[in-house]
């Protein structure tokens, strides 16, 4: 069963649709991602999910009511964690939960939130001495006080440190556990396929592709990418010949060959190397990730 459903969904902003009529459904239980770049519209798309910004056309329900005209009854089952969440500085984080816990008809015990969110060690810490990933973890647990039946979480990780990073994985591991549905937007590919069931790239406003991230793998992208240099370069054209090559480019200098075959593919690299007289460097190989799939979607990397 969809615990959300979108349907023809449009906001703009002037000239500009930050968001042009998507669609897609979110079932119970599972972690659907919206990844794309900045300006994509995914923040867009999350605010008038939870009903925090009108939209211009379409539908939303969230567990079956809709958006428009059942705003408070959702807000009471839902979680929300915004990008920037502003806090007093001077009360503990065991404080701001329980402060946070009077705005709701029910709410989880202070002691579980704190466990939860892994900052058991930090309770009785004024927030002004949180560091990044512990202020994000705190702003997650805020939005699980009222125990939501969804949970939002927009770009949860960005500006943090891969350790840091790691501790929200594991925070949204246990919501997982709990059977919780989330919707995370994100623009970090490794983010994307190791917590998300299934993900919607988002450029421009529009869904470009949705699925899981092996579907979409699957889908869109060959299995391997060699990426190297050439000191001296040569012009990209020359690489079209090599065997086995899909797809060929280069990026900043890197040169980049998509590929079923890859050793058939890396030998005659080298012996192009060797023929034009250029040494090839830094030769890496890769299987296909969502970057890849946003690539050959888009032409440009998801951070570019």
């Amino acid at each position: 069963m969809a615990a959300i459903t979108v349907r023809d969904l449009y906001k703009r902003y002037g000239d500009v649709r930050a968001v042009d009529g998507i669609s897609f459904d979110v079932e119970e239980g599972e972690i659907f991602g919206i990844l794309g770049p900045n300006g994509a519209g995914k923040t867009t798309t999350l605010e008038m999910i939870e009903t925090l910004r009108e939209p211009d056309g379409g539908n939303i329900t969230v567990l079956g009511m809709d958006v428009r005209r059942e705003a408070r009854a959702i807000k009471e089952r839902i979680g929300v964690q915004l990008q920037t969440t502003v806090f007093f500085d001077q009360l503990t984080v065991r404080e701001t939960i329980d402060l946070f816990t009077a705005f709701y008809p029910r709410s989880l015990p202070v002691p579980d939130l704190v466990r939860l969110a892994e900052l058991e060690e930090k309770a009785g810490a004024r927030v002004e001495s949180l560091s990044g990933g512990q202020h994000k973890r705190l702003s997650i647990a805020l939005a699980l006080v009222n125990d939501p039946d969804v949970v939002f979480l927009d770009e949860p990780t960005t500006g943090l440190d891969p350790q840091a990073r790691r501790r929200i994985w594991e925070v949204v591991g246990h919501l997982r556990e709990q059977g919780k549905t989330l919707v995370i937007t994100t623009h970090y590919i490794e983010e994307a396929e190791r917590l998300c069931d299934r993900v919607a790239i988002m450029d421009h406003g529009r869904i470009i592709a949705m699925g899981s991230p092996a579907e979409l793998v699957r889908e869109f992208v060959a299995e391997s990418t060699i990426t190297f240099r050439l000191r001296p370069p040569l012009e990209v054209e020359a690489l079209r010949d090599i065997k086995g090559a899909l797809e060929v480019g280069m990026d900043n200098g890197e040169y980049r060959v998509v590929t079923r075959t890859p050793q058939e593919t890396l030998g005659d690299i080298f012996a192009l190397a060797y023929r034009r007289g250029v040494e090839a460097e830094e030769i890496n190989m890769r299987k296909a990730s969502l970057e890849d799939v946003f690539l050959r979607l888009t032409g440009r990397r998801i951070r570019s």
